[in-house]
């Protein structure tokens, strides 16, 4: 039995059935006020519906992780595409916990989202078992990872929450000066979601495409008695290099709407061929977002804020509040166990120390802090409402920087989960 093109199989079916999914809640919650004789009866009929698909799509998805294991011998969250995939599924166990709750069928409509948008970023990684390297050979590798991503993914499903709050109570016909703030951060937030779609359907184009392009970079190094040792360093583009490598040559270039060479070269303090590349990754994801934007905006003829907004009309926003709240308050014991107390522990044992500022540390550090924040100032100081929605949805932008950005941007002893 071929486990791995079983797990591979099992990816992409969970993949079409929360997308499936999603769609029968947009029908559920919009498809209500067609000409429905009994507008909760339909609500019904296709949350049910729903609901039982994105729960197919999760069984599928725990086929994935186990076929993968069974293949590797180890959990499958060692590398990016791995521990993305794996967040992903951990972000569908933490919605259907708390649907089962609150049983909310339209937060089936914002959650369903996250998941897919995170599984197709993972996509975009290398899909090939590699074995562990040294420092993840250790049962804290099980501990840490899967506590941290559960804590991360009822921190979503508070964001989900905290953005429906947000679109609900928010007035968006309102021309004052503090209603046209709200509205720009709503679209804000928004944006920053279309900019990781607009990159991962660029990734996938270019892909398709089979662009690439090659640049080499000489190093230098001195070492201990003052001599110098130059070795090449070469680097492999999959999309068309904006950004060039700093001090680089160019040894083969696919021409893309004209462009035949970078425009620019990576600042000297970018140091490294692959610097070079992640800088122009960063560029792309700016790029295809604001293109994926423009042409939604154009589509729309409206902020998509503003669209969204009548779709969360028939909800009560203090039971939005309370299912951000409760799922923030789930998430973060265990994400203290998982991303500080058991990471330390690990830490200690992989490199003889503690703590030792490594920037995924330090940013796990300030989404603990954050989260600490939030519910220090709900539980004495009486943040609710719009307050903490607020503190929600900017929550899990942090907690998105420290997944997604400090792998991209900052070079750290944790860039073994990052980019190949």
């Amino acid at each position: 039995m071929n486990f791995l093109e079983i797990s591979r199989q099992a990816f992409v079916v969970a993949f079409y059935l929360y997308c499936l999914s999603f769609i029968f809640y947009v029908v559920a919650v919009t498809g209500k006020t067609w000409r429905n004789r009994d507008p909760k009866k339909h609500e019904r009929k296709w949350g049910i519906i729903s609901f039982a698909t994105s729960s197919l799509g999760l069984l599928s998805h725990l086929v994935y992780c186990i076929t993968r294991w069974a293949y590797s011998g180890h959990i499958p969250v060692s590398n990016m595409y791995e521990f993305m995939t794996f967040l992903s599924m951990m972000v569908m166990i933490a919605f259907t916990v708390v649907f089962l709750i609150y049983r909310k069928i339209l937060l089936g409509m914002f959650a369903l989202p996250i998941a897919i948008i995170i599984m197709a970023y993972a996509a975009v990684f290398p899909q090939d078992v590699q074995p562990l390297i040294p420092s993840l050979r250790s049962i804290w590798l099980y501990i840490h990872v899967t506590l941290a991503a559960t804590g991360e993914s009822f921190f979503a499903v508070g964001f989900a929450a905290g953005l429906m709050y947000l679109l609900r109570t928010i007035d968006f016909d309102a021309t004052d000066k503090f209603s046209r703030r709200q509205k720009r951060w709503v679209e804000f937030t928004l944006f920053s979601i279309i900019i990781v779609v607009g990159f991962i359907v660029s990734v996938f184009a270019f892909r398709t495409a089979g662009y690439e392009a090659v640049f080499t970079q000489n190093t230098t190094k001195i070492d201990s008695q003052v001599e110098q040792d130059s070795k090449i360093e070469q680097e492999v583009y999959k999309l068309p290099p904006i950004v060039a490598p700093h001090d680089s040559h160019a040894e083969s270039i696919q021409p893309f709407l004209g462009m035949d060479k970078p425009l620019f070269e990576a600042p000297s303090w970018m140091k490294g061929a692959s610097a070079g590349r992640k800088f122009n990754t960063v560029v792309w994801a700016l790029v295809s977002g604001v293109i994926l934007y423009a042409l939604l905006r154009l589509a729309v003829r409206r902020p998509l804020s503003k669209l969204l907004a009548p779709t969360v009309k028939g909800i009560d926003p203090d039971d939005l509040d309370e299912i951000s709240y409760r799922a923030i308050a789930i998430g973060f014991p265990i994400f203290t166990l998982g991303a500080l107390v058991f990471a330390m522990i690990w830490a200690q044992q992989a490199w003889g120390r503690f703590w030792g500022w490594d920037p995924k540390e330090v940013w796990a550090l300030i989404t603990w802090l954050f989260y600490s924040a939030y519910l220090h100032l709900r539980l004495s100081r009486g943040f609710q409402g719009r307050k903490a929605s607020w503190l929600a949805v900017l929550g899990f932008l942090v907690v998105m920087f420290t997944l997604v950005g400090v792998n991209l941007i900052i070079a750290g002893l944790h860039s073994y989960a990052g980019t190949d």
